[in-house]
């Protein structure tokens, strides 16, 4: 990760949460992120190196994640965002714009939803509605139920042009990258993460999402359907909608052209 980033765990109701800020201007509304499950701070650091350096950037493991401890029980999605409100409050933070990809897009809605006057405005990556969505192909989503491929960094490169797609299936390259800057707190915290999400829907709340929101959806998304993203789109009041030429993970493959469009939608009044 980046030098300037400033690391702070920080300790919340017995759970340890590792946290990451990138300095910014002051004036500025920072962004926080979420991220997919079992992914560790560090998988963002491509794309959080391309944002203007303007931005602050805040980044955290999950509970059971990269650094942060693993939970006796299991939180739910409103549980994670009451304690991503308490982790904020703990970091000296009001109200931020919020970017969640794949799991952490499921988290982000509940986040937007629970918390409105926390978040400025919204962006969904790679994410689907829930229990509702269109699924990917039962081996896509038969190799996402293990964290093998974060347990055992050879796994990445058997598994990633199937789970990923896109830039994946062209590039061995990308996966031995990926493994690279991955590391696992072990099984327990991607089956708590599992079950978060287990039967859990934005489908009937979104349209009471006002925040204004950027929907990015890849093309070739294994896991996630474009179908999905286009849903969210549709359901969400006052969103927009772009499709990038990639799979699953185009916010690190594609960052030349994601940055500049998440910034221009945070500029935007």
């Amino acid at each position: 990760m980046p030098q300037s980033l400033i690391f702070r765990t920080v300790n919340i109701d017995g759970q340890a949460i590792r946290t990451a800020v990138r300095p910014g201007t002051s004036n500025r509304t920072p962004l926080l992120l979420f991220n997919g499950i079992g992914a560790n701070l560090e998988v963002l650091s491509p794309f959080i190196d391309a944002l203007d350096p303007g931005l602050e950037v805040i980044a955290f493991d999950a509970p059971g994640v990269g650094e942060s401890s693993t939970p006796s029980r299991p939180y739910r999605f409103s549980g994670l965002a009451r304690l991503v409100t308490r982790m904020l409050d703990c970091l000296d933070y009001g109200q931020v714009h919020v970017l969640g990809v794949s799991w952490g897009g499921g988290l982000a809605q509940q986040f937007a939803h629970d918390y409105p006057e926390r978040c400025k405005k919204l962006i969904l990556a790679a994410t689907a509605v829930g229990a509702f969505m269109v699924p990917g192909k039962p081996q896509v989503l038969w190799a996402m139920a293990t964290p093998r491929r974060y347990l055992q960094p050879a796994q990445v490169l058997k598994l990633a042009p199937l789970i990923y797609g896109g830039s994946f299936r062209r590039n061995p390259e990308l996966a031995q990258a990926h493994a690279n800057r991955a590391s696992s707190a072990g099984k327990l915290g991607y089956y708590w993460q599992l079950f978060a999400s287990l039967g859990w829907t934005s489908l009937h709340w979104l349209h009471r999402l006002h925040q204004p929101t950027l929907v990015l959806a890849g093309d070739d998304d294994p896991l996630i359907p474009l179908i999905n993203m286009r849903l969210l789109a549709w359901r969400i009041p006052n969103a927009q909608l772009r499709i990038i030429d990639d799979g699953h993970l185009f916010l690190i493959t594609r960052t030349e052209t994601i940055a500049p469009m998440v910034m221009k939608f945070l500029g935007e009044e």
